[in-house]
């Protein structure tokens, strides 16, 4: 069954298992089955086959020509449809010379249809108020191709143009030689934007894990051969033999009668006729061990095919998998209720591989998993991150931990343990049901549909665990645990610095070699309880209460001079959003603190508060929905949580007791600094990656606290100077607190003066850096360098405009001016020169600073096309000034941001955003009045205005990320 994934504080593991669980009834009688093929025939078609009660808010049926649709009602946001269109056509389903086919098909049936001429596709839909990349998307996969659709401020007639025009394009698209000839250039683009060593790596693991397969040679973005050879006949042919109403499935959900949803499918798509006989589906191969496949002395699984890569820029890690054929299965309770134990098993190893890496072990991070691949295998997943060079140790120190759970039933305690996480995310699927996103529920059903099961509600999801309980034992779950590590081949890779670290025969003994159950990092059952914790301090008193004027929400001052935001609002049932802001950000840290600034982003909340450490606040949250999240912000610092009522209070005992009373365990900076050295070098392996590490740098005029550490500088940082940096940081003021979502709000405040209240008053921090340093003007580009393919290149292009909040409306106006250009710029750059969707242009516009806002174009390309790009986007900019745009052209723009917001401002989210720090500054709370209009509406003129104000080419700056050893013209 699939089920709609919901963020929670539960292990990863948690995620698969929301899509993967069932409800526990009795088997049906004798009677019963013999009646079973006229049930079957009553039943919605995804249920065929299935004891899984239907989500009746769903409508399942079939058109007369086969196209199989789910449609339902639901208003998150109001007024918005999405549609997906499934089609069972991925890269298993191309023939040798058709290789990267479904793919280029997908950007095709964007270029030209039935009802859209040449590129008319992409301004359409912003027409109708979608925007394109969010809204208008479509993903091809080794089994299928989906196009998205998420159409904003629906009705009857924007919904019948919308059906009409998807029709179209799926039934009818030109696949004409012209575009064939200028989309294949733009999906080599992005074959090229995808290379370097992390594609390598995926390459070489892909090709391990199917040898003999379909998915070895099948990855969807295809080979420059095939697709250079690509032309209209060929494309046509793989076209017409896939692209059938059968092999079609539409799932809509939005703000629309369901009868009405089902009248237009059959009015635009009923008609649908393919010609000829359906072809059924290639057999996508099983994994078979080959010749030379031996097995370990009590191992499971023969270790076969073991490959060796050596990318000295990437991590030492290492990662096997234990092989089963996919069989395509009845999706019944009982089948569920095996994946719902397997889950449990996984978690319980994965739990002790966190604690021996977090004790100080061999190795930094290691995980298992399981997943049904592609419908070409079952497999379960190991990956491991040696903390060091010694992956052999590593290897073995994880192979030990799984095979004391092979050996050894669990404990009851931690069964418990993690089904209590298991109930907790269950119970937020269920609490948080009314505000599912249409988004999600529709990508639900394409998922099911992809592996072959159901879709449940989410009172089914939680019914199938309650009545598991007690049922679970250690025996069933040592079995699971077994059964995952047994299969018909495992299969491994490995990465090294260099040949002299291990090599193929080196992986495979220590793949073969005998191991020893390590109970070591099994979890000591230790209760830790709030009630048990001390007190904060003396509860405060609320000295006053007041609305801001938007909503219902309120400050609320407090006597030791915390300020809060709170909002009682059930316009997200089930939600509780907290943040928590105090000192002064980046203006508190000094230049020499850069290595302590990111171990503090990545560590400070895990080295622990009080009498908690990262093992005890593990386990004082379990089975609740807490969160502790931390960043950094130009002038202050933030926790964040995602809640919910009932743990509101012990949520802010947490946060409060972070700033009173911290705690500094020196694990957590460890690991996290070890993490950080390891990575460096993956930034150079390519310009994206150096992006990443360089860019925010140069946008910050060079100031060294806005570097990535280097792991020279992460060497000479130590717990002493972690706490030296941040103990003062956690003892300053000022304190806000914002409280937004389904709330009681008396009882709200009253945890409020409990925690927060407690405090010992604090004085405003008093740090005067000015954070207003930009990039200088260039007359030749900042040129960085990567070590990843040839063919690879970035170029960033930059024009300073303002900053501060008393020019709230011009920086949004700012983003309409943006988005024009992006438009501009992204119609050049996939004609001109072949990129493909990388063009990007965005407005940024510090509200809490003097100056240092931009607007910034940038893209993916050739390193030749380097030039060309800084050409196109000076000119592009110029036109601007220059010339008005046209009101249709502003129209392209300002209706999807005006629906954008909209549809945003149905949630807290948006809110908690706009309104961040009204607490402390009310006149906040007027800006957020205008936003819409501000987004919204504006004139040529205005355009015309700012781009004669602030794109100015002499003040532009340039950055090109090249390859080593590459000349720039």
């Amino acid at each position: 069954m699939t089920f709609l994934k919901r963020a929670a504080p539960a292990c990863a593991l948690i995620c698969s298992l929301l899509a993967t669980t069932a409800i526990a009834q009795p088997a049906p009688s004798a009677e019963a089955q013999r009646e079973w093929p006229q049930i079957e025939q009553d039943r919605p078609w995804i249920y065929r086959g299935s004891d899984v009660p239907p989500d009746t808010e769903w409508t399942f049926g079939e058109l007369s020509n086969g196209v199989r649709y789910a449609v339902r009602f639901n208003e998150v946001p109001q007024e918005q449809l999405s549609v997906r269109v499934r089609v069972d056509a991925g890269s298993l389903h191309e023939q040798d010379s058709e290789r990267g086919f479904a793919h280029l098909i997908e950007h095709l049936v964007f270029r030209e249809s039935r009802y859209l001429k040449e590129g008319e596709a992409i301004p359409r839909w912003q027409e109708l108020g979608a925007t394109f990349g969010s809204d208008t998307n479509a993903e091809t996969t080794p089994t299928h191709t989906v196009y998205k659709l998420d159409v904003p401020g629906i009705d009857l007639a924007k919904a019948d143009e919308t059906f009409r025009l998807l029709s179209g394009m799926i039934e009818a698209p030109t696949l004409s030689e012209k575009g064939v000839r200028t989309e294949v250039p733009i999906v080599l683009a992005e074959r090229r934007e995808r290379g370097g060593a992390g594609k390598r790596a995926a390459d070489a693991t892909r090709e391990t894990y199917f040898a003999g397969m379909g998915l070895a040679e099948r990855s969807p973005i295809g080979t420059v051969e095939t697709l250079q050879a690509a032309n209209q006949k060929s494309v046509r042919a793989f076209y017409k033999r896939w692209y059938r109403p059968e092999n079609t499935v539409i799932s809509v959900a939005g703000d629309l009668d369901p009868a009405v949803m089902v009248q237009l499918l059959e009015k635009h798509f009923g008609d649908w006729d393919a010609k000829g006989e359906p072809v059924p589906a290639p057999d996508f191969g099983a994994p078979t061990p080959g010749p030379d496949a031996r097995a370990a002395a009590g191992a499971l699984a023969p270790v076969d095919k073991l490959t060796v890569l050596t990318e000295p820029d990437l991590p030492i890690s290492i990662s096997y998998t234990i092989m089963r054929p996919w069989e395509k299965v009845a999706d019944t309770i009982v089948y569920n209720e095996g994946l719902l134990t397997d889950q449990l098993a996984m978690s319980i190893i994965n739990r002790r591989l966190e604690n021996k890496a977090r004790a100080g072990g061999s190795f930094l991070a290691a995980q298992v998993g399981q997943d049904d691949v592609s419908r070409s295998a079952d497999m379960t997943f190991v990956s491991i991150t040696p903390l060091g060079n010694d992956w052999r140790a590593a290897l073995a120190d994880v192979r030990a931990v799984i095979a004391d759970a092979l050996a050894t039933p669990p404990s009851e305690a931690e069964i418990t343990r993690e089904l209590n996480e298991f109930e907790n995310a269950f119970s937020i699927g269920v609490e948080t049901q009314a505000v599912q996103q249409a988004t999600d529920l529709a990508d639900n059903v394409v998922q099911a549909v992809d592996i072959r099961e159901t879709v449940a509600a989410p009172d089914t999801v939680l019914n199938v665990l309650r009545s598991m309980k007690g049922k679970v034992t250690p025996a069933i779950v040592q079995d699971h645990t077994r059964a995952l590590f047994t299969g018909s081949v495992l299969r491994g890779v490995m990465n090294v610095p260099d040949a002299t670290s291990g090599d193929e025969a080196a992986f495979r003994s220590a793949m073969l070699a005998p191991v020893e159950a390590d109970a070591s990092a099994r979890l000591e059952d230790k209760q830790v309880s709030f009630a048990d914790l001390p007190a904060i301090g003396t509860p405060g008193e609320v000295t006053s209460a007041a609305p801001i004027g938007v909503l219902e929400i309120e400050t609320v001052k407090l006597s030791n001079g915390v300020n809060a935001l709170v909002w009682q609002s059930d316009a997200e049932p089930g939600r509780v959003s907290v943040r928590v802001r105090f000192g002064e950000g980046y203006e508190a840290l000094g230049e020499a603190d850069t290595p302590y600034i990111s171990l503090g982003e990545y560590a400070l909340m895990g080295t622990g508060m009080g009498e908690l450490s990262q093992d005890d606040l593990d386990q004082i949250s379990n089975g609740r929905k807490m969160g502790l999240d931390f960043s950094i912000e130009d002038n202050e610092f933030v926790f964040g949580a995602e809640t919910r009522a009932a743990d509101l209070e012990d949520q802010l005992y947490l946060f409060a007791s972070k700033l009173s009373d911290p705690r500094w365990d020196a694990n957590p900076v460890l690991r996290a600094k070890a993490a950080l050295e390891m990575g460096y070098d993956s930034f150079a392996t390519s310009p994206n990656g150096v992006l990443s590490r360089d860019l925010e740098q140069i946008l910050r005029g060079g100031d060294p606290r806005f570097a990535t550490p280097t792991p020279e500088e992460l060497k000479g940082a130590d717990m002493a100077g972690f706490r030296k940096v941040w103990e003062p940081i956690l003892a300053s003021g000022p304190v806000q607190v914002e409280i937004f979502g389904d709330i009681q709000r008396d009882e709200a405040i009253a945890a409020l003066t409990r925690t927060f209240g407690a405090l010992a008053p604090r004085e405003e921090a008093t740090a005067d850096i000015d954070l207003s340093k930009e990039p200088a003007p260039t007359s030749a580009p900042i040129v960085l360098t990567h070590r990843g393919d040839a063919d690879q290149a970035a170029a960033v292009i930059g024009w300073p405009t303002g900053a501060g909040r008393e020019r709230i409306r011009v920086s949004r106006q700012l983003e309409i001016l943006a988005q024009i250009f992006n438009n501009r710029l992204f119609d050049a750059m996939r004609e001109r020169l072949g990129a493909s969707y990388a063009p990007n242009v965005g407005s940024r516009w510090p509200l809490d600073r003097k100056d240092g806002g931009m607007i910034l174009a940038m893209a993916q390309l050739t390193p030749d096309a380097v030039p060309a790009f800084f050409e196109e986007s000076r000119k592009i900019a110029a036109d601007l000034a220059a010339a008005p745009p046209s009101e249709e052209e502003i129209s392209r723009v300002t209706e999807p941001l005006r629906q954008l917001i909209s549809r945003a401002s149905s949630g807290n989210g948006f809110w908690l955003r706009e309104l961040a720090g009204t607490a402390n500054d009310p006149n906040r709370a007027l800006d957020v009045r205008t936003i819409l209009n501000d987004y919204s509406r504006t004139s040529p003129e205005t355009m015309q205005m700012l781009a004669q104000g602030f794109l100015l080419n002499d003040e532009a700056f340039e950055v090109a990320i090249v390859p080593e050893g590459y000349e720039l013209p």
